[in-house]
């Protein structure tokens, strides 16, 4: 048995070749050149009209593009996990709504960061207290009262963020934002219509 570099045994004395290592030396800066053209496309396609413009216009641009949406969807999953604690639903019942608040709150935080920093972090926060509200009435579910009140807790929480939150919307648009999780029908595409 041969031994490789790292003194190791080897079974054949043949081992695989390191990436790049043995390439013809013409394709290595061809590879590089790749790599720079492709992440450099990759991050001109992160720079949206939510950068550009106006702080008015890029806040616009993040409501219209799902952050709106988002907000209104937590605020309905934190109702309906209250819905179902009060009527004393089934514990499978019960998780499902939870399960619901934490993925939305997830892909909530995904929405982030907005245009404004000061927004960014009162939506980061309302979020961060949805994953924790659902994640804590999940476990919670089969009858745990202390996960349950503090699941409650992250849940009151998270309502007055999110209402800090529209209203900084507000302050920077001068609109009321419309959180509704479907598009009005007759607004024309204004995400401030509602």
């Amino acid at each position: 048995m041969a031994s490789g570099l790292d003194g190791y045994p080897r079974l054949t004395s043949r081992t695989p070749r390191a990436a790049g290592v043995g390439l013809r030396p013409a394709l290595r800066p061809a590879l590089v050149a790749a790599a720079v053209l492709f992440g450099s496309a990759g991050l001109a396609g992160c720079a949206s009209l939510e950068h550009s413009g106006t702080p008015s216009a890029q806040i616009d641009s993040w409501v219209t593009g799902g952050g709106g949406g988002a907000i209104g969807t937590l605020e309905v999953d934190g109702r309906n996990v209250d819905l179902a604690l009060s009527q004393h639903n089934a514990p499978a019942a019960i998780r499902t709504v939870c399960a619901l608040l934490t993925n939305d709150a997830q892909t909530a935080i995904g929405n982030l960061p907005t245009p404004d920093d000061q927004l960014t972090n009162d939506l980061n926060n309302a979020y961060v207290d949805a994953s924790a509200a659902g994640d804590d009435c999940y476990k919670g579910a089969s009858g745990n009262a202390a996960l349950l009140r503090r699941s409650a807790s992250e849940r009151r929480k998270m309502a007055p963020l999110l209402a800090v939150a529209v209203g900084r919307i507000e302050a920077i648009t001068g609109h009321m934002p419309s959180t509704s999780t479907t598009n009005p029908t007759d607004a024309g595409g204004d995400p401030f219509a509602g």
